[in-house]
């Protein structure tokens, strides 16, 4: 089977991939010439584990193909996946300007049946408007060229990309005809042989679907960091409190970790998109506009912490960061915690230093050499007043305390990610700080 994937950032190049090894043909086509001739290099542009090596396997055995040209391809694969980015515009919509491009550049050139497949976020309705931007071009050529459109999409958690699709608890799959029904299935079939679910729905339910999902996983989120902020003021424990609600089958255990606020490209984004979705409709999702103030709150509550132990004082202070991407197994640093972190202990006068495992040139290429940046995460907190922990990589969960108590000027610890012990860090000295527990 022969499918062409357009665009490929993260989700393009993961699902083009990951296609490629279960045998399709496939051919990954970006307008970056940089990328693309990156890529026939064998240099992937993005950090996600397990994908370089799978690049260049499935490159090297022909199976996975690069070009800047649709035009090359479009006449011979069957099935056409769009998976340009739709960031969002000022207001919070989605800018469909590259998923409409994609599907204008179709009907351009397009000598026979082709399905086109969004597998990028997308607004309900997007569907139709590709479906008449293809349409249009084939009205200006003068010619009746049978077409479908599809929605598929994606549920990749950045760290366990590969995983995600390879092995999906669901493929959502939004149609409207049975060719194009029966195209999917047979595309997905391989991968899900030992458990085969793909759900078929309507175009608009599976737009839907998409947005449903990320906005309740965020509502989870928002929903355990209002649950902790109360917990600090009433002395609970927010760690016993989220094994007591977690415990309940009707709730589960995921997602209700509290810490420093979401960050990333699909929550942040897809909850500002469902909201303006809703106004543009007439119609105001109240529970997610409570979700987005409680996040955005949330962002500066390491701060907080530290400029209330200093009582206002941080005029001069050295504060070492660990963890700048929103998310341990990933580079990315979209919506991050870190940025706004960052941003006010400048503003306060302090001198900032930070370590993560892999994020270090994606900061630098955002903000600069305004921050001093560690050779590891113990050249990182070398004369610091604090330490600010942010992302819960796992290197960071047993350092050698030992090292880090003679190289800072003030054992000052913050843990906006709640991995550490308290009882532990407290008895080796350190005025120790978490999420959703009295310190």
């Amino acid at each position: 089977m022969n499918i062409a994937v357009v665009g490929t950032g993260y989700v393009g190049l993961v699902s083009g991939t990951c296609f490629a090894e279960m045998g399709v043909n496939v051919t990954c086509v970006d307008v970056d010439t940089h990328k693309i001739e990156g890529l026939l290099q064998g240099n992937v542009p993005i950090y996600e584990p397990g994908l370089d090596e799978m690049v260049l396997r499935n490159h090297k055995e022909g199976r996975l193909h690069f070009t800047t040209d649709l035009t090359t391809c479009i006449n011979h694969v069957d099935v056409i996946f769009s998976a340009v980015g739709t960031p969002p515009d000022g207001d919070g919509s989605a800018d469909l300007k590259y998923v409409l491009e994609v599907a204008r550049s179709v009907g351009r050139n397009m000598q026979k049946y082709v399905l086109l497949v969004t597998k990028s976020t997308v607004p309900v309705g997007t569907a139709q408007r590709v479906k008449a931007a293809i349409q249009e071009e084939l009205d200006k050529r003068g010619v009746q060229i049978s077409f479908d459109v599809a929605s598929n999409p994606e549920f990749l958690k950045e760290g366990a990309a590969i995983s995600d699709f390879m092995s999906p608890d669901r493929v959502v799959v939004g149609v409207e005809s049975e060719r194009a029904k029966e195209l999917m299935t047979k595309l997905y079939r391989p991968f899900l042989l030992n458990n085969f679910r793909v759900i078929f729905t309507d175009i608009p339910s599976a737009e839907m679907i998409k947005y449903a999902a990320n906005a309740m996983l965020a509502t989870r989120i928002s929903f355990m960091n209002d649950i902790a902020n109360l917990c600090e003021i009433v002395g609970a424990d927010v760690n016993m409190v989220r094994k007591g609600i977690g415990s309940d089958t009707r709730i589960g255990g995921k997602f209700l970790y509290p810490g420093c606020g979401y960050g990333g490209s699909c929550f942040p984004k897809d909850v500002k998109a469902l909201i303006k979705t809703a106004e543009q409709n007439g119609y105001t999702m109240q529970v997610l506009k409570a979700v987005e103030q409680v996040n955005d709150a949330q962002k500066t509550v390491v701060f907080n912490k530290l400029n209330t132990f200093y009582k206002g004082n941080l005029q001069g202070k050295t504060i070492a960061i660990w963890g700048l991407a929103f998310k341990p197994e990933t580079d990315d640093m979209r919506e991050a915690t870190s940025l706004v972190t960052i941003d006010l202990l400048l503003q306060a006068g302090c001198k900032v230093r930070v370590f993560d495992p892999v994020s270090m040139e994606e900061c630098k290429r955002r903000i600069g050499n305004t921050v001093e940046y560690g050779t590891d995460m113990y050249d990182a907190v070398l004369n610091a007043d604090a330490l600010l922990v942010l992302t819960e990589w796992k290197q960071f969960r047993l350092p050698s305390w030992g090292v880090i108590q003679k190289s800072m000027n003030n054992k000052v610890l913050i843990d906006g990610r709640n991995i550490y012990d308290s009882t532990e860090i407290k008895e080796l000295g350190f005025h120790y700080f978490c999420i959703g527990k009295k310190s």
